[in-house]
């Protein structure tokens, strides 16, 4: 994998050939190099490894995408900021089906990165206010969902939403015990 700044120096360096190749007269190699150059400074902004993950995501394969994430070293170096954000977004996609502990600090992190997408970030709020409300940390888990709903402008994740807020009103009637009542009926 190449540091994001080898992505620039590389791009930079096809420009220049490119450039050369104008001056030469030789324009069809120039657009040729013009357009290569533009391949580095795409994977600079979207990071192969990320997209690659993503796609194993769609596919339901979480043991190939933490195969091509697990390939990223150093993501502070070697990824955006966002990039940066969506490596620990998928991370805490995949970990939240064995670890919440794990997950709520990738989706954590995720966050304060930042992510680019609305429905990503609503996203990952929307599973932190999951792991709030098993962890009975009922505000702040409606206070992430108020904003997950926010975010969610295009209603992608209106059904979760939903569920999620009917497990809240669930949750918050009264605990009543069992064997009460049968307890009362015998005293009498």
């Amino acid at each position: 994998m190449y540091n994001k700044i080898i992505k620039l120096i590389i791009a930079i360096g096809i420009i220049a050939y490119a450039i050369y190749q104008f001056v030469e007269g030789n324009i069809g190699n120039g657009i040729m190099f013009i357009l290569l150059s533009s391949i580095f400074v795409f994977l600079y902004f979207k990071n192969e490894f990320i997209l690659l993950a993503f796609l194993r995501l769609r596919k339901q394969d979480f043991e190939g995408a933490k195969k091509w994430l697990d390939k990223i070293k150093n993501p502070s170096s070697a990824l955006v900021q966002k990039q940066e954000g969506y490596y620990y977004y998928l991370h805490g996609i995949m970990v939240s089906q064995s670890n919440m502990n794990e997950a709520e600090k990738h989706f954590k992190k995720a966050i304060s990165l930042g992510l680019s997408m609305d429905h990503d970030l609503a996203m990952a709020k929307l599973n932190l206010a999951g792991i709030a409300f098993t962890k009975n940390r009922k505000n702040e888990s409606k206070l992430l969902l108020k904003e997950a709903e926010k975010l969610d402008k295009r209603n992608m994740l209106a059904d979760q939403i939903k569920m999620m807020k009917e497990n809240m009103k669930r949750s918050q009637g009264p605990n009543q015990h069992y064997g009460q009542n049968q307890m009362r009926g015998r005293r009498r």
